[in-house]
């Protein structure tokens, strides 16, 4: 296989890695901001109900932070253990 070929695979992979990643952060900044606004909404509405409230809150965000870090992982494979290389040998050594 030619290195260029190579070369743009890993570039094309690092890019898209990076568009994943930017949607990740932006989506988990959304959603705390959604989570946080409707708890203060919520304490805005029935005081006595914040502690109840916090736990949830805690609990949703969490959650919630755990898809970036998902995101994280699967994107670490696609750097580290790139499938697009076998796949592009495989289909190079067929045709």
């Amino acid at each position: 296989m030619d290195a260029q070929v190579v070369a743009m695979i890993y570039s094309y992979t690092a890019v898209g890695v990076g568009i994943i990643l930017a949607a990740a952060g932006l989506g988990s900044a959304l959603g705390w901001g959604m989570i946080c606004s409707k708890f203060i909404e919520g304490i805005a509405r029935q005081p006595e109900m914040r502690a109840q409230l916090t736990g949830q809150m805690l609990f949703t965000g969490g959650l919630m932070e755990a898809f970036p870090m998902i995101v994280l992982g699967i994107s670490m494979w696609f750097i580290f253990a790139n499938p697009f290389i076998g796949a592009a040998k495989a289909a190079m050594g067929a045709g």
